[in-house]
């Protein structure tokens, strides 16, 4: 192969894995920023509650600081990982960090999927029938997870490359 074509090739292939790491950070951002905001108002605060209260991770949250509190601890959270994820942009090992929490976040959620009641659809013969109010709600979390996965790859391989 001719090294200027090689080169270009090179070159292109890391423009789309760029393209493809910035989709999934500036979309992860937003549902972070939008999500973790949704957590200060009690519409929210009482729509995740069933979620909290019968999570054996995050039940303590509402003993501790009741059910608005627990919005908000949650909301902290989910921005702090918004800005995290946006310093990571210009930040190898916070890039690390950000798609790592991004990562925790949705693999927790997706355990609401065996803890709470009313996941599976019963008139429609239970699970794997999933709910439209519930379980539907929790299924786009396993994308969200997986755009987590691939940009903690892309993250990690960065910061191996910045120690060659």
């Amino acid at each position: 192969m001719h090294p200027i074509t090689s080169a270009a090739t090179t070159t292109r292939s890391n423009a789309v894995v760029n393209n493809h790491e910035a989709l999934l950070r500036w979309s992860l951002v937003v549902v972070f920023l939008w999500f973790g905001g949704m957590k200060f108002t009690g519409y929210e605060a009482q729509g995740i509650a069933p979620f909290i209260e019968n999570s054996p991770f995050m039940a303590w949250l509402i003993d501790a600081f009741g059910v608005r509190g627990a919005s908000a601890v949650i909301g902290v959270m989910e921005l702090s990982t918004a800005v995290t994820l946006t310093v990571g942009a210009f930040h190898h090992r916070v890039a690390l960090l950000g798609a790592a929490m991004s990562c925790a976040t949705y693999a927790i959620t997706l355990t609401f999927f065996v803890t709470t009641p009313g996941v599976a659809e019963p008139t429609a013969g239970g699970f794997p029938a999933i709910s439209a109010p519930i379980g539907q709600f929790l299924l786009k979390d396993l994308v969200l997870l997986a755009a987590s996965a691939s940009l903690l790859r892309m993250a990690l391989a960065r910061c191996q490359a910045a120690r060659s």
